[in-house]
């Protein structure tokens, strides 16, 4: 067994994000096994776990991801990751990865790929609510997707923002702004932890899409629910999105239906649904897949620092 770690620097961003599309289109053709993700609430947050199966790159295993908030305030990461996977014919651990980068990563990319068929144009504002580590991954991945003509950001805390613009002003025309400003874009992309909304239906203007990435276990919630009554809204599981994503509280308020679901992302990608028209708003509700975690492993034992575990 191999124990998997320094894999960022040794991944291509653009590799990963075909790598994650293709788990998309599994998904959208019903090739893939994957129950909904466990959640198990801590006294400071939760931790989830995510099996999952997928035939066409022959992987199969578990990730174990944990949500802690106030983790910066310790020096730790918020969200923190372990992937473990096993052998098809015997069920024998074959990996042991650090996935915690990894995890950032194929968040990144998930948004870019609906960034990529729902954008209304390929060169694009871009609108960035929040300013953690989701946020730079959102940018950098659909950075290859899409021109990236200026990236509008704001976070609750100023300074931030303007860190967070002066650390990619080398590459993009990136400024710190109020959020009714990012929000006037053509695509927006979400990544606070929220719990109630802060993006306000008439902020947002006809044609933009939205990524709604921080919405991720119940009771979050980022999104105006008048603005999902404007827009079509796509998924990547009902199941999961019902439950914990950003459709989850106003479904429990009876403000949103399921059946008002326009689609999964993998029946975008593998084009059974689309956006209809350039003024229609579309949104993207991620909650993270087990199969995009299996996706970039695999890319992961390919290309990252290898360590041999005795097991059993």
């Amino acid at each position: 067994m191999q124990y998997i770690t320094d894999t960022e620097k040794s991944l291509d961003q653009g590799e990963i994000n075909r790598a994650i599309e293709a788990a998309f289109a599994d998904h959208g053709n019903g090739l893939v096994q994957m129950p909904p993700k466990v959640y198990v609430t801590l006294p400071a947050g939760d931790f989830r776990t995510m099996p999952a199966y997928l035939p066409s790159l022959a992987i199969a295993g578990v990730k174990i991801v944990n949500v802690h908030p106030d983790n910066p305030a310790h020096g730790l990461p918020t969200v923190m990751a372990l992937t473990i996977i096993l052998d098809l014919a015997t069920g024998q651990p074959t990996a042991v990865i650090n996935a915690t980068k990894l995890t950032d990563l194929r968040t990144g990319a998930a948004g870019a790929i609906a960034c990529k068929y729902l954008s209304p144009e390929k060169t694009i504002t871009l609108g960035v609510v929040g300013t953690g580590r989701q946020a730079e991954a959102q940018v950098l991945a659909t950075a290859e997707e899409v021109s990236l003509e200026k990236i509008l950001v704001w976070s609750r805390n100023p300074a931030h923002a303007d860190a967070f613009a002066k650390k990619l002003g080398g590459r993009f025309d990136c400024l710190s702004v109020a959020i009714e400003k990012a929000c006037d874009a053509d695509v927006i992309v979400t990544t606070t932890p929220s719990r109630s909304p802060i993006v306000r239906s008439e902020w947002v203007h006809e044609g933009t899409h939205i990524n709604a990435i921080g919405a991720d276990a119940p009771g979050k919630e980022e999104l105006d629910p008048a603005l999902l009554r404007r827009a079509r809204v796509f998924v990547d599981d009902p199941r999961q999105a019902v439950h914990s994503g950003e459709i989850n509280v106003p479904i429990s308020r009876n403000l949103f239906r399921e059946d008002e679901i326009a689609g999964t992302l993998g029946e975008v990608v593998t084009l059974k649904k689309k956006r209809n028209h350039s003024d229609e708003i579309t949104i993207f509700d991620s909650t993270g897949l087990a199969i995009q975690d299996l996706a970039i492993a695999k890319l992961a034992m390919l290309h990252g620092r290898k360590t041999e575990l005795v097991f059993p």
